[in-house]
């Protein structure tokens, strides 16, 4: 890396550090696109702040929402209005995840902490027949179409950032402030495992350093 590219890298740290906007939260609207318009149960693993189980109360009769963090799980007690039904647990996933059936899973930004393929095999084991896992996650760029895709999303990323914030500086979401690791696995590697583990996944490399993952239990 040249000094002209440490110090943009830099500058842009800082950029972020003062305007900062939720990756993850970007794709929950995307999210529930995947999911059928009414559900019984769903379970949200690595819930954070517990943002997305809040919107899948929406969908589902009952959501429960997992995190190995006591402290961003009190933070989701805190936000969640007692009428909205959604639970949660301080669990360590996969060994720790609560028994399904669930018609809904969801998980973002968060299966590149676990063993991937027993969290998938997790995830499937508790998936009702006819269900849907949605992932979004992040993965270690190598390809030329990973490279390409992150420095699409470089300026998009600026732009997105001034529009949520307004163009004015603003404190990081409580959704951010869960701790975060880079990913060890690259997209081909993901989609292999992942298509072992369920036959007739969809992968798909996304804007800002994402994928996705949608299988539907047969």
């Amino acid at each position: 890396m040249t000094p002209l590219s440490r110090r943009v890298l830099r500058a842009l740290d800082r950029f972020h550090a003062a305007c900062p906007w939720d990756h993850n939260a970007h794709f929950h609207r995307w999210i529930l696109r995947q999911l059928p318009r009414r559900a019984g149960t769903a379970l949200d693993v690595g819930c954070g702040s517990g943002d997305l189980a809040r919107l899948l109360a929406g969908r589902a009769e009952r959501v429960h929402g997992v995190d190995a963090d006591p402290g961003i799980t009190a933070r989701a007690r805190e936000l969640t209005p007692t009428a909205v039904p959604v639970t949660y647990t301080v669990a360590d996933a996969p060994a720790g995840l609560p028994d399904g059936p669930y018609d809904v899973i969801t998980c973002v930004a968060v299966v590149h902490h676990l063993p991937f393929t027993r969290a998938l095999e997790a995830f499937r084991d508790r998936l009702a027949a006819g269900g849907t896992l949605v992932i979004v996650g992040v993965f270690r760029e190598r390809t030329p179409a990973d490279h390409l895709l992150a420095l699409a999303s470089i300026p998009l990323n600026i732009v997105m950032a001034l529009l949520k914030n307004r163009g004015r500086p603003a404190p990081r979401p409580v959704s951010m402030t869960a701790r975060t690791s880079p990913a060890d696995m690259t997209f081909p590697e993901i989609a292999r495992a992942a298509r072992t583990v369920l036959p007739g996944a969809r992968l798909r490399r996304r804007l800002f350093w994402r994928y996705t993952l949608v299988w539907r239990h047969p």
